[in-house]
C-alpha cells in the first residue's frame, strides 16, 4: 500500500488544453498511474489466487440447498370461476371502485376462466386468470376465492 501511495505522489499529470468557447480555455488533467509490485511481504495463511487453492477444498464445501418448489392448490390450465360472495367482500373488489351491485363483472362469476400462472406472494397464493371468449386482460386473483371446475364443458348460469 505504501508503494502505491508513493507511486501516486510521484506520478506526473499531463494536461490537454481545449477551448469550447474562444473566450474560456479549459484544461483537462489525466493522471498517469503506473503499476508497481508491492514490496510488502504477503501473509503465509492468505491465498490470493484460485490456482493456489486445492481442488479438494472446492468439492468438500457443501453447495447451498436448492429452494423447494412451492406446492400450489391448483395447476396451470385449470378451469375456474370466481365465488361471487367472496369476491364482493374482498379488497380486490373494493380496489376497483365499482358501485355496489355492478353488473359489468358478471362474466367472472358465470363464464369459465383458465389459470395461466400461479404465484405465491407475501399476501398468499394468487392465480392469473384469463376468461375464455371475453376480450379483457387477465387478472391476478387469490386462489381461495376461485371455484375449480373438473370438466372443460360447462353451462352458463
Amino acid at each position: 500500500m505504501a508503494s502505491l501511495s508513493a507511486a501516486l505522489s510521484q506520478s506526473s499529470f499531463s494536461g490537454i488544453s481545449t477551448t469550447f468557447n474562444a473566450k474560456i480555455p479549459i484544461r483537462l488533467f489525466f493522471p498517469v498511474i503506473r503499476a508497481v509490485k508491492s514490496s510488502e511481504p504477503q501473509p503465509k495463511n492468505e491465498k490470493t489466487t484460485v490456482e493456489e487453492a486445492s481442488p479438494n477444498a472446492q468439492t468438500t464445501a457443501k453447495a447451498a440447498p436448492k429452494p423447494k418448489k412451492p406446492v400450489y392448490s391448483m395447476k396451470k390450465g385449470q378451469i375456474v370461476r370466481v365465488d361471487k360472495e367472496k369476491y364482493l367482500n374482498s379488497i380486490n373488489y373494493l380496489s376497483v371502485g365499482h358501485p355496489p351491485y355492478y353488473k359489468g363483472l358478471d362474466y367472472i362469476y358465470e363464464d369459465r376462466g383458465e389459470v395461466l400462472d400461479l404465484r405465491i406472494f407475501e399476501t398468499g397464493e394468487y392465480a392469473l386468470i384469463a376468461w375464455v371468449g371475453i376480450p379483457t386482460a387477465p387478472a391476478w386473483l387469490p386462489t381461495d376465492m376461485l371455484i375449480k371446475s373438473d370438466k372443460l364443458d360447462y353451462e352458463r348460469i
